[in-house]
């Protein structure tokens, strides 16, 4: 499901905000797009994120402003060395070497503070503040697409229910034109041959038999009522209604391969439109 979710937490000199992006996906995908002195954040991202959601591509962003008083500035040796190196060059040049130490220290990134990492226990307990805020906040957004999405597939599935006694009310003519026109064609092949007119016709109800599709209609009103069921919970469901969608597909194939009849035929593919419009909602429900 689509949607946004953004979480600040600020404590003691700290403020960390994780913002979170998620679209369509069938799995849950988390993508995360931190600079590489937060990198070690991750694992407490994806546990905030993973507690939450099981389906969803998710970007994730993190930001830090730490103006913490800290100890421990380090300053970058080797870089210092090189700047030396090149202030001993211009001077062997001509020019007046007047790189001291006030302008060194204002060299960026010649004296750098520690790196943060895991083991910064006031930092780590920010960015999950912050994540689960975020993932609240985007869980709720998804909550209300979610049950849009609900009335809308309940609404199609009264459409797929509809349709499916539409089959119901046709197939029993479809069976018995089918069987009278094998009847007749079994008739023609015979021609002058004789043959008990009891068998002909209960060659060609055997026949007609293969054709019914009384199981395949049974299933998917049963199909229908799953549907309902899995709507009306409040546990993730995005799975259930995946397969089961799956499983109302087969049934109409199963329809529209055994039935020869155009009327039916002309509802099972106005039914596997419908099929396809629900298969694509249900992969955007958690």
């Amino acid at each position: 499901m689509t949607g946004y979710g953004k979480g600040v937490a600020a404590k003691d000199g700290l403020q960390v905000t994780v913002e979170l992006k998620s679209v369509n996906h069938r799995f849950l995908d988390v993508a995360f797009k931190l600079p590489r002195s937060l990198q070690f954040a991750e694992a407490v991202l994806r546990e905030e994120i993973s507690r939450r959601f099981s389906r969803g591509h998710i970007d994730v962003f993190l930001s830090v402003e730490d103006s913490r008083e800290r100890s421990g500035a380090v300053l970058d040796v080797k870089l210092a060395e090189e700047y030396l190196k090149i202030g001993a060059t211009l001077k062997g040049m001509g020019f007046e070497n007047d790189l001291g130490v006030a302008a060194l220290i204002r060299i960026p990134d010649i004296i750098k503070s520690p790196e943060p990492d895991a083991g910064d226990e006031e930092l780590v307990a920010a960015i999950r503040e912050a994540a689960a805020a975020a993932a609240a906040a985007l869980a709720e957004m998804r909550l209300s697409e979610g049950e849009r999405l609900k009335k809308d597939i309940s609404g199609k599935v009264d459409d797929m229910e509809e349709m499916v006694r539409g089959i119901k009310a046709r197939a029993p003519e479809a069976t018995r034109e089918y069987r009278e026109k094998l009847t007749e064609r079994i008739r023609e092949a015979l021609g002058e041959a004789t043959m008990d007119e009891g068998r002909i016709l209960t060659e060609a109800a055997i026949y007609a038999d293969r054709v019914a599709v009384d199981e395949e209609i049974t299933r998917l009103f049963s199909h229908m009522a799953n549907y309902r069921e899995i709507i009306s919970g409040s546990t993730p469901m995005g799975k259930k209604l995946d397969f089961l969608t799956q499983e109302v597909n087969r049934e109409a194939n199963t329809i529209g391969s055994k039935c020869n009849d155009i009327t039916i035929t002309k509802i099972v593919l106005e039914l596997k439109n419908v099929i396809e419009t629900v298969r694509e909602q249900v992969q955007n429900i958690e």
